[in-house]
């Protein structure tokens, strides 16, 4: 019969002495590890990523502008119709509001009839200058005659077949008809002035003509003005300015039209921002109103100077009390038609352009 040999608990479970060394060291290396070679590891991406990163800039002092184009009254007068309501959308040459056009229809029947006028005299002018010629031209042939009877009396009375008070009166008849052909010259010569010197000239080429022609259609043009019509394309604003009865004066400014098919993004850049900026290069628009939206665009231009430079007051830096401050320039970035047709003017945005440089590319080290 075999005996059982009974082993101790501890026994069962005791681990060699020799397998402690072992861990210890796994940990040790575990702990070397996340110290040094994780942290080396953090910086040598993060140095990387930051090298190779920069290509981008971007700004949130950027807001959405549109051509505004005011509408003005070119004539005095009292409105009496408006056509168009607030946020309305209007095509070129829509009519906006009419202004009473009675006191200028007045106007132009006067210088109508004032252009008639003056047609009629210049018909005037051209009689009379032709009586002129043809006076001028009989009192010439009568001129004529008076010397030839001069010569023949002469003649006569060279021969003793005339007396001399005959030959004085035919010498003053000469005379006398020569000084008739000097008035009648002067005549002609006057009505040619009156004429403008072109005698034969177009009636409406007269100067009397053509102030009267000009007057007309400065008459018709203010007609034409009392309707007032949109110059462009795009949202009639400020409506409620406009009330049927009220007089507007000329020149005064009624109402805007905001060109909403004309969109950009002034975006104003830390100067320090755009070493690289250059027209042309991709940008991506987000706008505060449309969250998740984003609109494509390009860079157009980039500000001629810093916004200080056009303030009222600009920056005296030459004082003793100069601090540096970083200034802003402003960019202009057209956005794509497709999706522009919702912004509007004053809309605040966020701007990122792709300068497609990293920071290696400009040679840091």
């Amino acid at each position: 019969m075999n005996a059982r040999v009974e082993v101790p608990a501890d026994a069962r479970t005791a681990v060699p002495e020799a397998t402690f060394p072992t861990k210890k060291r796994k940990r040790r290396f575990l702990r070397f590890g996340l110290m040094i070679i994780v942290p080396l590891l953090l910086l040598v991406g993060g140095g990387y990523f930051w090298l190779t990163g920069g290509r981008y800039i971007e700004t949130d002092n950027a807001y959405v502008k549109q051509t505004m184009a005011a509408v003005s009254a070119d004539v005095a007068g009292k409105i009496v119709e408006v056509d168009v309501i607030e946020n309305q959308k209007v095509k070129a040459g829509d009519v906006l509001f009419k202004i009473d056009p009675e006191p200028f229809r007045i106007v132009v029947d006067q210088d109508e009839a004032a252009l008639a006028n003056a047609r009629l005299q210049v018909k005037q002018l051209r009689a009379a200058y032709a009586t002129a010629e043809a006076k001028l031209e009989a009192d010439k042939a009568t001129a004529e005659i008076r010397h030839r009877e001069l010569t023949r009396s002469a003649d006569l009375a060279g021969k003793g077949f005339a007396a001399a008070s005959a030959l004085d009166e035919s010498r003053l008849a000469a005379q006398q008809a020569d000084a008739q052909v000097d008035l009648s010259q002067k005549a002609v010569e006057a009505a040619a002035a009156a004429l403008d010197g072109k005698p034969d000239a177009p009636i409406d080429d007269h100067p009397i003509v053509q102030a009267a022609l000009a007057a007309r259609e400065k008459a018709q043009l203010d007609l034409a003005r009392t309707t007032v019509r949109a110059p462009k394309a795009g949202i009639a604003s400020q409506v409620s300015k406009l009330n049927v009865g009220q007089y507007v004066s000329e020149g005064s400014e009624m109402l805007s039209i905001v060109e909403t098919s004309d969109t950009w993004i002034e975006a104003n850049f830390k100067e320090t921002q755009l070493t690289d900026v250059r027209p042309g290069q991709p940008a991506v628009v987000t706008v505060d109103t449309y969250p998740g939206l984003k609109l494509e665009g390009r860079v157009e231009s980039i500000g001629a100077a810093t916004g200080s430079e056009f303030s009222l007051i600009p920056a005296q830096n030459a004082t003793g009390n100069w601090v540096k401050v970083v200034q802003r320039i402003p960019v202009r970035v057209r956005v794509d038609e497709k999706g522009a047709d919702i912004l509007r003017a004053g809309m605040s945005s966020d701007v990122t352009i792709d300068t497609g440089k990293t920071r290696l590319d400009r040679g840091i080290f």
